[in-house]
């Protein structure tokens, strides 16, 4: 039998829709899907928080002498947290004809540590990767030698670089936070293990987007570390590991990629941080040791690397990348505490802002180089007037600009570093830009983001994967 038209389209259709709800029904939709684990997306969230790490587990030595110097730059922006170098030791302000003396260079895993130096060492917190774990080493300033190293083993992904901070070193004791918040203290001459603190997986902190940022600091032998999740701040005793003081995180603030800076106004000592969430100041001795001071709840964004810039008049300057821009905050004595006034909030391309260094002050002037979102300044080194970070006193030029690296002053003059891996040598001035040479230092450099470190003449600096050491001594380079 043979069915007519306005018989067999109904059919057809009655017949697909039962094959189309046949299929609904058995067809598993998502079993092509793969499921988002935190981290994949290469932002550090791919490793469970409790994990079982043996904090410091490792050690291997290879030689005891090092480098009978007596020069320093202990800590991430050196010993008074300026990026300014107070060394009397003469460096050069043009590169010789072949380039500067490179001492030695060192192969390390995908980051941004920088490295610091005490007497003669230099220490820096790499990332093993084909052993997977936090390394921290130290080798000799003069001759490269590794000294010892000691390490743990932790799982991360590469995520534009694994480390990206900067041991503080004292006389006695070595602090680092390795990529996903594992603090480290040993001893600095031998390395011996102190104690080890699981950010992560201790206070519920969630690192940040590109594993963590923020370099440690040591005062008066205690460790101080914005922890975010449970609480704000720890301090930690660096002799026993013992805590000395802790702070509530009443609002619920992250970590963020800035460092803490220690600041002083009206006799009291204070530390400063730009977290994820705000900006606060806390008491850094006496029996408020850890309360907090002030805070700026107006200053929220989800990145943040540069470090608050406190001047001496209760001014702090805060800046971040990504559109952000910057803010400017007046403290003032309130009560038992402090009073932070927003003077003024702005986009980049208003005024000067950062996206990942900190801005160095010079002669009341701060210094910086602008971000990619700044408009037509963008990425020129600029100097602002010191009563309006908006008023542009000179800038770089549209034929000089630079990228996301390091600067600091040395020896009356300023370095800065570009992605690529040339140095440049200018004059700091409030007048004009004096730039007195350059030269690519690293060859083939990429992404040197990592501060600079200067000691005795010698000059450590490194791109993503390579750390050298230059002789900058002019006494040396005659």
């Amino acid at each position: 039998m043979r069915l007519k038209p306005h018989i067999l389209i109904p059919y057809l259709l009655a017949l697909a829709g039962v094959f189309s709800i046949a299929w609904w029904i058995t067809k598993d939709p998502v079993k092509d899907l793969v499921v988002s684990v935190p981290g994949m997306d290469n932002r550090g969230e791919g490793v469970a928080v409790s994990l079982d790490i043996e904090i410091g587990e490792f050690f291997e030595r290879f030689e005891r002498k090092g480098s009978d110097l007596t020069g320093t730059w202990p800590r991430f922006r050196g010993e008074h947290f300026d990026n300014i170098s107070r060394s009397e030791v003469a460096l050069i302000d043009a590169f010789p004809e072949t380039g500067p003396e490179i001492m030695w260079e060192v192969d390390l895993g995908e980051g941004h540590g920088g490295a610091a130096i005490y007497e003669g060492k230099v220490y820096v917190l790499d990332y093993d990767e084909e052993l997977r774990a936090d390394m921290l080493r130290c080798f000799d300033l003069v001759e490269g030698t590794e000294l010892w190293r000691r390490w743990y083993k932790i799982p991360i992904k590469r995520n534009h670089g694994m480390s990206r901070t900067v041991p503080a070193v004292t006389e006695d004791y070595i602090v680092t936070i390795g990529p996903r918040g594992h603090v480290m203290c040993v001893d600095r001459e031998d390395g011996d293990f102190r104690w080890g603190l699981n950010v992560e997986q201790d206070y519920e902190t969630e690192v940040p987007f590109w594993y963590t940022g923020q370099c440690p600091l040591v005062d008066n032998d205690l460790a101080i570390i914005a922890t975010g999740g449970k609480n704000l701040f720890v301090a930690v005793d660096c002799k026993t590991g013992e805590f000395a003081w802790q702070t509530p995180n009443e609002h619920q603030w992250g970590m963020s990629h800035s460092s803490i800076m220690p600041y002083e106004l009206d006799g009291v000592k204070m530390y400063v941080y730009s977290a994820i969430g705000g900006a606060c100041g806390i008491a850094a001795e006496g029996r408020d040791a850890g309360k907090i001071l002030w805070t700026a709840p107006d200053w929220k964004h989800n990145v943040v690397a540069p470090s608050p810039v406190c001047l001496p008049d209760g001014t702090v300057f805060l800046t971040a990348g990504y559109g952000a821009g910057s803010m400017v905050l007046q403290l003032s004595r309130s009560g038992d505490g402090f009073a932070a006034e927003v003077i003024r909030e702005y986009s980049p391309k208003e005024g000067l802002a950062s996206e990942q260094q900190t801005p160095v002050v010079f002669q009341g002037h701060l210094l910086g180089i602008l971000p990619k979102d700044a408009g037509p300044l963008r990425n020129e080194l600029v100097c602002v007037h010191p009563d309006d970070f908006t008023e542009i006193v000179w800038e770089s030029g549209q034929t000089v600009r630079f990228g996301l690296g390091p600067y600091m002053i040395a020896d009356e003059k300023l370095f800065i570093l570009d992605d690529d891996g040339t140095l440049v040598i200018a004059r700091p001035s409030v007048n004009r830009y004096i730039e007195l040479d350059r030269y690519r230092v690293i060859e083939d450099g990429a992404d040197a983001w990592a501060p600079i470190a200067v000691a005795d003449g010698y000059m450590v600096l490194r791109d993503s994967e390579t750390m050298i050491c230059m002789d900058m001594a002019a006494s040396r380079n005659r």
